[in-house]
């Protein structure tokens, strides 16, 4: 699950920055995520240490009964970035100190290369399936690392265009394990009619309204 909706008005890619919660809008989509897995055979929940995924995952746990858990795997990816505006229409990349991090996007180069997030959400994924076997487990995480481990599994290339993530926020993305194989990847919205429109997957970005990134 991708954490819901933060408060963040200066518009900062936040990243893996502390002090960063939920808005009364993303509370709201937990509770909805919470009631909609409310009747799912659920047994183990965890979550990224960042304060946005624990307020995400704790009324999910709640309403199953259980501790949450955390695991460090989960994090946001790292970014050079972090602690800076960096949306659409903001003058970013024309900004002559910022291209020295842009020169290769297959990696990429101004963040935690992919092949890294593979490892660690990968390594997530097959964690909780091992607490959870028989059962089901709810993860709670950050859109990259989702979209990221979500393509290695499908078989994309793992360089892509930000704007075409399928990844929108309070989104589940399921993976169906047989044994110790994924055998199927499954994508729902349950709070879909909270996000705002420009949030939504494959929503055509609009200036002024796309610096809600470290998400």
């Amino acid at each position: 699950m991708r954490h819901g909706e933060v408060a963040n008005p200066d518009g900062i890619l936040y990243g893996r920055l502390p002090g960063y919660h939920l808005s009364e809008l993303g509370l709201r989509m937990a509770d909805r995520v919470a009631d909609h897995l409310s009747s799912r055979d659920v047994t183990y929940v965890v979550a990224s240490p960042l304060e946005r995924a624990q307020e995400t995952a704790t009324p999910i746990a709640k309403a199953h009964g259980l501790d949450l858990d955390t695991d460090e795997r989960l994090i946001e990816a790292d970014n050079v970035f972090q602690g800076k505006t960096f949306g659409v229409g903001d003058g970013a990349l024309r900004r002559a100190d910022n291209w020295k991090h842009l020169f290769n996007p297959f990696k990429p180069s101004w963040g935690e290369p992919y092949l890294d997030q593979v490892v660690r959400m990968m390594g997530a994924l097959h964690s909780a399936k091992d607490r959870a076997r028989g059962h089901e487990a709810v993860l709670v995480s950050h859109q990259l690392p989702i979209w990221i481990v979500r393509s290695y599994v499908e078989k994309r290339r793992l360089w892509h265009d930000p704007r075409r993530r399928q990844c929108t926020l309070a989104s589940l993305t399921s993976f169906t394990f047989e044994g110790d194989r994924i055998v199927s990847v499954g994508y729902t919205e349950p709070a879909r009619d909270l996000v705002p429109p420009h949030l939504l997957a494959g929503a055509k970005p609009v200036k002024g309204k796309g610096k809600a990134f470290g998400a």
